[in-house]
């Protein structure tokens, strides 16, 4: 691993210098992924896939400032609703990794054909997905808000809000199925660009659709989710358009839309073991909120500030693992899993790098941090003890990160689900618990269960990769 970290830092190969590098990557010039060398193609993949996740979460921050200025019923009917969007964006990711592994499989083994017979089967299992969840969603959307704890305030001001955003759910589905795609295919140029055009797109309407202008009339907090559907909605129509006219890797024809109930049941396998995965991870950190609520509110608030602060902080790790399971993919459908494996540890490194300066700069740097949210008292108190304790686990952050996306990115999407299972839900919740109430550490027992957990997790990830049966996975 050594050997790969230090390779992994050095100057951009091929005469390229890291200008050159950043432009080549945002612009998606053509790069075959299977052969140079190993670091200038993780960087490649990984840049616009660091943008392209940025871009995803500007949707929540752009739609929360400006309904914020419409009261605080309109930001909870947001907040409510989102809490209900998490389970869509749950089985939308679970369908992408599925859909990542099988494309970058078919295109390392130089089958175009397969490729976009993937991807087209997968456009047809979003759809009918998202057509599911939009009619219990979008049909039932009062009835989920209410379960929800919504006040009757809320109820009628927001109910328009929840119906929109759950019954377009297609929305969100596709876009998260086609980036996959893209990703899979060695294009992640082409995925970033179709979130920075929603974006904007989003950014314009918000505010002409939720306080009106000229002609148009205010809609309040249902524009917000207007203009959202319109910016996601032209996103995906710039998608399918890339998809189909030859300007990807990937190209999607009438004849490749026939159903394969084989090519299908992969899928479903895949992305049914992706998304139970996602789900664990997820109802983790639930279930660590309602540990940290028997603290109070202010508890909660400080955690809230300080995870926010380090999840924003680690999304370029996030995009370094995305590129590491493509890398995997491609490489194992060109028979040759050296490369993968040598991927995996180069990125790895990168993520070494990247998040234990990161790390350091939280550490020490927590008060500095925390004091630009105007926190104070016990939050102010409590979110900067999140970051100095997470922080200490950065370092293996960085490589779990990378080795689950490996084993995704090689179609054994049951490993890191197993190994979620065990961190997760079988270890750091329990250990929470007994370390922040029985034992009485209070918050910091709750935090220094989260490292211990990611440790564990990165540790046996390691040990189950070095072996490598996931070399062997068929996708």
């Amino acid at each position: 691993m050594q050997s790969a970290t230090t390779d992994a830092v050095a100057a951009p190969p091929e005469g390229a210098g890291w200008w050159r590098l950043l432009r080549d990557a945002v612009r998606g010039v053509p790069h075959d992924y299977t052969r140079g060398r190993v670091s200038r193609a993780i960087l490649l993949l990984a840049i616009p896939m660091v943008i392209e996740m940025a871009m995803e979460s500007v949707f929540a921050v752009v739609d929360i400032f400006f309904v914020a200025r419409l009261g605080p019923v309109a930001v909870a009917t947001v907040g409510l609703t989102e809490s209900l969007l998490a389970l869509i964006y749950t089985v939308a990711m679970g369908l992408g990794i599925g859909v990542t592994a099988t494309v970058a499989r078919r295109i390392g083994e130089r089958n175009s054909e397969g490729a976009a017979h993937a991807a087209a089967q997968a456009v047809g299992l979003g759809v009918l997905v998202a057509a599911g969840i939009a009619a219990v969603g979008g049909g039932f959307a009062p009835t989920w808000l209410r379960l929800m704890g919504a006040s009757d305030a809320v109820l009628a001001e927001g109910t328009g809000y929840a119906r929109l955003m759950l019954g377009t759910d297609f929305v969100i589905i596709l876009p998260f199925l086609l980036n996959a795609v893209f990703r899979g295919a060695g294009d992640p140029a082409i995925a970033m660009r179709s979130l920075v055009l929603a974006n904007g797109i989003n950014i314009v309407l918000d505010p002409v659709l939720i306080f009106g202008l000229g002609p148009i009339p205010a809609y309040g907090v249902t524009g917000a989710a207007a203009a959202t559907v319109i910016g996601r909605g032209i996103g995906v129509a710039y998608q399918l358009r890339m998809l189909t006219n030859g300007r990807s890797r990937v190209r999607v024809e009438r004849r490749h839309a026939w159903w394969d109930p084989k090519a299908l049941a992969s899928l479903i396998r895949l992305s049914g073991s992706g998304t139970f995965q996602v789900f664990v991870a997820t109802a983790s950190w639930i279930g660590l909120i309602r540990v940290l609520s028997t603290f109070g509110s202010d508890v909660v608030a400080g955690y809230t500030i300080g995870i926010r602060v380090i999840l924003f902080a680690i999304m370029p790790a996030w995009g370094l693992s995305n590129a590491a399971a493509t890398m995997v993919g491609q490489a194992l459908g060109a028979n040759d899993p050296a490369r993968a494996e040598r991927a995996v540890w180069i990125a790895a490194g990168y993520n070494l790098a990247f998040l234990g300066l990161i790390g350091a700069g939280f550490f020490l740097g927590a008060p500095a941090i925390v004091g630009a949210f105007d926190a104070a008292g016990e939050v102010r108190d409590v979110a900067i003890l999140c970051l100095r304790v997470l922080a200490i686990g950065f370092l293996f952050y960085g490589v779990g990160m990378v080795m689950a996306q490996a084993f995704n990115g090689a179609g054994d999407t049951g490993t890191p689900l197993r190994l979620n299972l065990l961190c997760y839900w079988a270890l750091e919740l329990p250990l929470a618990f007994t370390l922040a109430k029985l034992a009485g550490f209070g918050p910091a027992g709750a935090f220094a269960a989260v490292v211990a957990s990611n440790t564990t997790f990165t540790v046996l990830a390691v040990l189950i990769f070095r072996r490598g049966k996931w070399k062997r996975t068929a996708v």
